[in-house]
């Protein structure tokens, strides 16, 4: 399998689309015609993370956090500069699936809510995504031909179905007129045609394809087409929201966090008597949602990298926060690799997945 072929795949069930806008996701470092012999699964991208992948002979690194994402300068033989050399010089692709995955409904927070065992899991802020409904109409006899060359370019497609089309006979008119060629009747005569009306779904990403299938295959010189704009709630979103079996003090709620995550140190907010029972949770840096969660019900909300003063706002607030720091992400390298090997399940596949077993964790605790 090659790199352009695995992201495809990917971003068919992750797409790069689903990112926030000031995220960097997709292929980082590498070829789109490289052959794929090993892929590594990792947190964070770091020279110890290479090594094993030069060790264990991959030449593919899926990353949650982008290596390249403040914006590189130089590459010098210096700090990241040295870490992009290397891997370029050892042939190997870097890939970067960030809050894409965050946003994905089996991704990060539902890997985390799944390690707290939490029941009833929701989106906790849930999208709205663009599709259109695309209908055209084609005489009777080109119809196969016609629904064949939308099927060959990857149109009328919905989840794990192909050539989803809706047909509807009738009876078109036209009169062509002046310089035109036409592909039924004569020139000022009025032509009746039986005819199908087609219809089908296309994503937002798809207009432009499905306009040059259409204008391309059509039999008419001058084909009639439609695509109806409409929404509908997205399969994706920030953050998951769901409650325990049973409540728990927010003490002891605590420690069976730290343990299910097996992470050296934690810091919350707020009385540790309150009970626990229903959880809102966005891995990494969610501060700016807490106020969101507490109102869809959250009796604690729980993330990373909380500052000082935001814990201080949350405590005057009465919100409770348990900061698990956005180490607590690494449960995304077994989750991403089990997701992957589903994925690439249907695939010719004939490489090893591995989610790597290194810290990468820059501080220590004592």
């Amino acid at each position: 399998m090659k790199i352009k072929e695995l992201m495809s795949i990917v971003d068919n069930h992750v797409p790069l689309k689903t990112a926030e806008s000031w995220d960097n996701v997709g292929l980082l470092i590498g070829n789109n015609e490289s052959e794929i012999n090993g892929i590594l699964t990792t947190l964070d991208c770091t020279d110890s993370i290479v090594n094993q992948a030069i060790d264990n002979g991959y030449n593919t690194i899926i990353a949650h956090h982008p290596l390249i994402f403040k914006g590189v300068k130089s590459i010098i033989d210096d700090g990241y500069g040295q870490l992009i050399q290397k891997i370029i010089r050892h042939d190997i692709n870097l890939i970067a699936l960030h809050t894409n995955l965050d946003n994905h409904v089996n991704g990060v927070n539902q890997m985390l809510a799944n390690k707290l065992k939490l029941n009833n899991i929701q989106f906790l802020t849930q999208e709205n995504e663009t599709y259109f409904k695309v209908q055209t109409y084609i005489p009777k006899e080109d119809i196969e031909t016609f629904k064949n060359s939308l099927d060959q370019v990857g149109l009328a497609k919905e989840g794990n179905y192909e050539y989803c089309f809706y047909e509807t006979e009738g009876r078109g008119q036209f009169k062509p007129v002046g310089e035109a060629k036409p592909y039924l009747g004569q020139i000022n005569n009025i032509e009746y045609v039986n005819e199908v009306k087609i219809e089908f779904m296309i994503k937002d990403s798809q207009y432009e394809l499905a306009e040059k299938a259409i204008i391309s295959n059509h039999p008419y010189e001058t084909p009639v087409y439609d695509f109806i704009k409409m929404t509908k709630t997205a399969n994706y979103g920030l953050g998951k929201i769901g409650n325990m079996e049973e409540a728990m003090p927010l003490a002891e709620f605590v420690k069976f966090v730290k343990k299910q995550l097996d992470i050296p140190s934690v810091r919350y907010t707020g009385d540790s008597d309150k009970l626990i029972r229903n959880v809102a949770i966005i891995g990494g840096s969610g501060i700016g949602f807490e106020s969101l969660a507490f109102n869809k019900g959250a009796d604690i909300f729980i993330t990373g990298d909380v500052k000082h003063h935001d814990a201080l706002d949350a405590q005057t607030n009465g919100i409770t926060i348990l900061d698990i720091n956005h180490y607590s992400e690494y449960v995304m390298r077994e989750g991403l690799k089990d997701l992957l090997k589903h994925w690439l399940n249907t695939e010719n596949v004939n490489f090893p997945i591995e989610a790597s077993n290194i810290n990468t964790d820059p501080f220590k605790y004592s």
